[in-house]
């Protein structure tokens, strides 16, 4: 394993009102972010006994494809319309293996 991989857990939390709506944009991201260099694994969790909490499992290369994959149009899109959508700012937090 390369030693600079990092791992990434990002939550959102849906307004209730707009669950469906928040899904539908987050399920979006991940064929587009499959394809982006340096993503290892890109994962979109749904909370099953909270239907508002959808959470990203991430692995990445580096920092730097992390860092890329925030500038896409995809990204920048989604970012967009999230404040509608959430009910706060994303919660997304880098890690690394403790070996």
């Amino acid at each position: 394993m390369e030693t600079n991989m990092v791992r990434v857990v990002a939550r959102v939390v849906a307004r209730s009102d707009k669950v469906e709506e928040l899904r539908a944009l987050l399920h979006g991201l991940l064929e587009p972010t499959r394809q982006e260099r340096g993503c290892v694994m890109y994962a979109l969790l749904h909370n099953r006994t909270d239907p508002t909490d959808f959470t990203f499992v991430e692995e990445w290369a580096n920092d730097a494809a992390i860092d890329a994959h925030l500038q896409t149009a995809h990204v920048q899109q989604a970012l967009l319309k999230l404040p509608d959508l959430a009910a706060a700012a994303p919660d997304i937090r880098r890690y690394a293996v403790v070996k």
